[in-house]
């Protein structure tokens, strides 16, 4: 699969005023400080005050990163047993079969769903990992092809899973309408992998440029659709498992 640049407007960062109040904030209103409505409006504050004449507007995705990083940075100090917990063990969710060997999971490879845009990137590694007051595991991923710059403190159950995979264009007749599929959308100032589903199908004869078979699909993010080919789309790895089927 390409890889899936995110392209930022560059922040210049939070003033010392602006800090200071984030840090009281994080104190006194504990994990409501991560919750969308709360940065939103300390935002909105942010950007309306006199300290922020001349510069960007204060995005809510970048109030709840600098809380995200600045409880980072607090947990890295903290010995706690809470800090410390493993991740649970794949294999105690997973009822195997008797007799048989448990997966090696190592060459797996990872997308996870940004917060900050609800795409998915191809995870390069897990930096680190933590567990919420309500028990929600999370780990620290660190984006193929970005810095630390760009880390994000993901949900495991619900933004982490094997990553998806493009298809040959010989493989093009294990689309099926109703299919969950990522496809990369590029816009004037951003170039994304987004969820959406197959519509409909239209085949066509391939050439010398390969599949031109031609599928609508419904954007999930705004419900709109489009027509595309097949290199734009990346799909599930349980879709591997018609081929024997074919």
């Amino acid at each position: 699969m390409e890889l899936r640049p995110r392209k930022r407007q560059q922040f210049s960062g939070f003033t010392e005023a602006e800090i200071e109040k984030m840090e009281n904030e994080l104190k006194q209103s504990g994990e409501q400080v991560f919750d969308k409505e709360f940065c939103k409006k300390l935002a909105e504050v942010f950007s309306r005050s006199k300290g922020r004449a001349g510069k960007l507007i204060v995005k809510w995705t970048e109030v709840q990163t600098w809380f995200q990083n600045r409880q980072k940075s607090c947990l890295s100090k903290d010995n706690s047993a809470e800090a410390n917990r493993k991740l649970p063990d794949v294999t105690e969710e997973c009822a195997l079969p008797e007799g048989k060997k448990v997966p090696d999971l190592s060459d797996l490879q990872f997308e996870a769903r940004s917060s900050v845009d609800g795409a998915w990137y191809d995870v390069d590694t897990f930096t680190s990992h933590r567990y919420l007051s309500s028990g929600e595991p999370e780990v620290l991923v660190r984006y193929v092809g970005f810095g630390p710059e760009e880390d994000e403190w993901i949900n495991v159950r619900k933004s982490v899973r094997e990553r998806s995979v493009p298809l040959e264009n010989s493989e093009c007749v294990k689309v099926r309408v109703g299919d969950s599929v990522l496809c990369f959308q590029e816009g004037k100032d951003n170039a994304r992998y987004v969820e959406a589903r197959i519509l409909e199908i239209q085949k066509k004869f391939h050439d010398i440029r390969g599949c031109r078979c031609l599928f609508l699909i419904l954007y999930d993010h705004d419900n709109t659709q489009e027509i595309v080919h097949l290199r734009r789309l990346c799909f599930r790895p349980s879709i591997l498992g018609r081929l024997s089927q074919i």
